[in-house]
């Protein structure tokens, strides 16, 4: 009852905070209504990637991951810090993909709510490319340019285009400006056709996701003609939805792929100072391990991927920030600190040490008056 108690106080303050919508909005807005008001237990893909324990040492805070999608609708998990929309037609999500993905990537943590982001201390943006699940290559084009623009240490497009040009020029500007770029591998809908690689997914250096089913394998609709870098979740997948609720059952490598970018925001958080390329490969060497074509190095592990020692990285490692401050129940007593042995010894030295002074001074203060008043002549045996 607190969580839900919660969730509506903080769905008050989300919408008196939102930005005002557009003059123009699609006539053809309208998102199916999601499947339930509140999941009922943690998801199966927040327990398969023990999201939770990696937040013992990061929540993202401090990065900022740019969503190419199609908008972002009200939801008290879900905040929007920018919304850029390239359609003209409004920021509202018309088809509830944006809202899924963003809140896969940065949901902010509720007490007593089983849904929750990867990363939910991250800042997200919107550019709103499409009223549709696909779109206009100009507009994904522009999205990703103006993402660019907007200085991301992450760009999530779970979009399936072709190889064009100034697709691949606005993808390459995006890896020149240092930026992660996560995207999914596409989707097969029909097992007889011929599956062709996915973009931006399939450029040289981007980090391609595959979907995977609970019991860790490639999803049938997995397109494993892209060169796929890890897995995701990416099978009966619950997330935000339009109309302040959740959708359950959703399928494909859209909703894989901000799984994968919510680990790069957390891996950008624990060590700033890895370049983009880094961060790839960080992600890419500690997934759980490859099981047959398109499955890359297998399902993304994001604890792994901030704890892992790599034998190909400095021999100093990567700088680590700080973990997050963790604050003491009011009932909770703190646990005594352990015996510093070197210290200690320390200690007993200098004591001693002390203590020998003393006694030769004052062995000193007794003897020498004796010594003077016999000429320092020896003694005589009695």
């Amino acid at each position: 009852m607190i969580g839900r108690a919660l969730l509506a106080s903080l769905l008050a303050l989300h919408l008196a905070a939102a930005p005002a919508a557009a003059a123009t909005v699609a006539d053809d807005c309208n998102p199916k209504k999601g499947t339930i008001k509140l999941p009922a237990t943690e998801p199966w893909a927040q327990k398969r990637l023990d999201i939770k324990s990696a937040w013992r040492l990061t929540r993202g805070a401090g990065v900022t991951v740019a969503v190419v999608d199609s908008g972002a609708d009200y939801h008290p998990q879900v905040q929007i810090s920018k919304i850029v929309d390239e359609t003209h037609t409004g920021y509202r999500d018309c088809v509830g993909h944006g809202t899924a993905v963003s809140g896969i990537i940065g949901a902010r943590y509720i007490a007593g709510v089983p849904f929750h982001g990867v990363a939910p201390d991250a800042r997200l943006l919107m550019f709103k490319q499409s009223n549709k699940t696909d779109g206009v290559l100009t507009n994904l084009v522009n999205a990703i340019n103006d993402a660019v623009d907007a200085k991301p240490d992450v760009i999530n497009v779970s979009v399936r285009a072709s190889d064009n040009p100034s697709l691949r020029a606005a993808i390459q500007r995006a890896l020149d400006n240092d930026i992660v770029v996560v995207a999914a591998a596409g989707n097969i809908t029909n097992q007889d056709d011929e599956a062709e690689p996915s973009y931006p997914a399939a450029y040289d250096g981007v980090l391609a996701v595959g979907a995977a089913t609970p019991d860790g394998r490639r999803a049938d609709s997995s397109n494993a003609v892209t060169p796929v870098g890890v897995l995701g979740p990416g099978a009966d997948i619950t997330a935000p939805w339009p109309g302040r609720s959740y959708m359950r059952g959703l399928q494909g490598t859209s909703f894989a792929s901000p799984y994968v970018a919510g680990t790069a925001a957390l891996v950008r958080a624990r060590f700033p100072k890895l370049n983009q390329e880094q961060v790839r490969r960080r992600i890419i060497a500690t997934a759980d391990g490859t099981s047959g074509a398109g499955t890359g190095t297998g399902m993304v592990n994001p604890l792994l991927a901030l704890t892992a020692v790599l034998p190909y990285e400095d021999a100093n490692g990567p700088v680590v920030a700080e973990p997050p401050p963790t604050a003491l129940p009011a009932n909770a007593v703190a646990k005594v600190p352990p015996r510093d042995e070197t210290a200690i010894g320390i200690a007993m030295a200098v004591g001693t040490g002390a203590l020998m002074a003393m006694l030769a001074a004052g062995a000193l203060v007794l003897l020498v008056p004796r010594g003077r008043q016999r000429g320092w002549r020896p003694g005589r045996a009695s």
